[in-house]
């Protein structure tokens, strides 16, 4: 179990642990598992038991229970097989696993879920281990990846996370020798604790570099990334099931793809990883971890890409286990992808000229979704006014379109200060047409187009940002390579 994955405030720097629950994998056998008890001195009269159903899908599944008078339960819960699961009463969460057949007896104070809750019965072994492990290592801020030793060099990161993994394996050895737990569950505790290493020391270097800004990027020993070569570690079919050994395999395919060069800003850089994932992985995890980065694709990448790595991927999923719930992943996120065309309109100026999207083809165009009584919109002006001056002649426009009621204000504010780029209203705020068609839920928004009216990005940096520069910069033009990294037959 990884010792940062509940407490550390730096993992979602880099987006390191998306999987908050075990996801179970389809296919195993199913079955019911009993859990009875009783909470002390309850006040929330109902609990429940949650676990992800699918785990390319956040979404959970949830079996709730009433309580009675005495504060009595029983819960039956079908699982897919070994299970990690929560217990959930109140704002309060415990954690569980769970395997078909078990008949698990669960009491605690109603106050005190976490240092009062005690587990009997068949199967209830695993998770009492869980319990015991949050409170001796993950609630201990000595086992956790916190500022005092991602700032640590080298050697003493290595110590100290040679120092939790001697720690974790006595306690699960000392454990499993003392108590009766399944294979299943001694084979997740075990790549719980292998994979929360392999993937803090994945991960360090870039961590480290985020975090620690007075310093550049630490340079690694030669040895450094050589437990990298243990073939084992990569394919581990007894580690399946666990989220860590699932992060871990995310972390190395993007880990292997920029040390062959590649990078994120790439535009091919999700397909890399795809080709990668797809002739690297073996065994369950193989359509997992490539369905994990289509869905990175599908957010990050461009939108044709993204449909010819689906298409591909019917060929490593032959049981279609994946590919419906990546398609509807795809098509909710396909609008607003890179590469998708931006919705046109037409709009007045402020000088009561019409103009439409389309008539800025084969420019750049920075949208600037704003509102005269916007607090932030206002403080963005003197930026933006720069940012147009740094481009001026440049083949970029800077389109602002206001979503204000009251055209008066809106024209004498444009006016009097003189705001540059091209500015124009779309009546009816955030509920206009317009607003919807872009999914405005605030203001200021910004999006970035491509020349050929196609979104570049639908989040860059605002206009009171100094990396704004630097990414329009970078901008002019990457429409074309996008093309160019499309598979051949995908451009169509």
């Amino acid at each position: 179990m990884n010792s940062a994955s509940k407490k550390s405030p730096f993992r979602f720097l880099i987006g390191l642990l998306t999987v908050a629950l075990l996801a179970p994998a389809v296919g195993r056998a199913q079955g019911t598992v009993v859990l009875t008890g009783k909470v002390s001195n309850y006040k929330t009269d109902t609990i429940a038991v949650s676990f992800r159903e699918h785990p390319l899908d956040p979404k959970e599944h949830i079996t709730y229970a009433r309580l009675d008078s005495k504060g009595e339960f029983r819960l039956a819960v079908a699982v897919p097989g070994p299970t990690r699961a929560d217990l959930v009463y109140g704002d309060d969460v415990a954690d569980l696993f769970l395997e078909p057949g078990n008949a698990i007896e669960v009491r605690f104070k109603s106050n005190d879920l976490a240092s009062s809750i005690k587990f009997k019965g068949p199967g209830s072994a695993a998770s009492s281990y869980l319990v015991e492990l949050d409170e001796q290592f993950i609630e201990n801020d000595g086992f956790q990846v916190l500022p005092d030793n991602i700032m640590l060099y080298e050697p003493g990161f290595l110590s100290f996370l040679d120092y939790r993994r001697k720690a974790e394996q006595k306690f699960l050895d000392g454990y499993a020798e003392d108590n009766q737990v399944s294979a299943a569950f001694k084979a997740y505790a075990q790549a719980e604790i292998d994979y929360s290493y392999a993937n803090d020391r994945l991960t360090f270097q870039d961590l480290r570099e985020q975090v620690v800004a007075t310093e550049g990027r630490l340079k690694m020993s030669p040895e450094y990334y050589s437990f990298l070569n243990d073939a084992k570690l990569i394919n581990n079919p007894s580690a399946a099931q666990s989220e860590q050994h699932q992060e871990f395999l995310l972390n190395y395919i993007h880990y292997t793809a920029v040390a062959a060069n590649h990078h994120r800003s790439d535009p091919d850089f999700y397909w890399v990883c795809y080709d990668l994932a797809k002739k690297q992985l073996t065994g369950p995890v193989k359509p997992l971890i490539m369905g994990r980065i289509l869905q990175e694709s599908f957010r990050f990448g461009h939108v044709k890409q993204s449909a010819a790595m689906l298409a591909d991927f019917r060929s490593v999923d032959p049981k279609n286990e994946f590919y419906p719930l990546l398609q509807r992943d795809f098509e909710s996120h396909k609008a607003f992808a890179i590469g998708a065309p931006a919705p046109d309109f037409k709009l007045v100026t402020v000088k009561g000229d019409t103009v439409s999207l389309r008539d800025f083809a084969g420019k750049l165009v920075y949208l600037n979704f704003w509102r005269t009584t916007s607090g932030l919109s206002l403080r963005d002006l003197p930026y933006a006014q720069d940012l147009a001056k740094k481009f001026e002649g440049k083949n970029i426009v800077f389109l602002n379109i206001a979503l204000d009621e009251n055209d008066p204000a809106w024209k004498q504010l444009v006016v009097s200060k003189k705001l540059p780029g091209v500015h124009v209203r779309a009546a009816g705020g955030l509920r206009s047409a317009l607003a919807r068609a872009y999914a405005l839920q605030e203001v200021p928004s910004y999006f970035l187009l491509a020349e050929d009216g196609s979104f570049l990005n639908t989040k860059p940096k605002r206009l009171s940002s100094h990396a704004a520069i630097d990414e329009i910069k970078e901008s002019f033009g990457k429409a074309s390579t996008y093309t160019s990294a499309l598979p051949v037959g995908s451009e169509k």
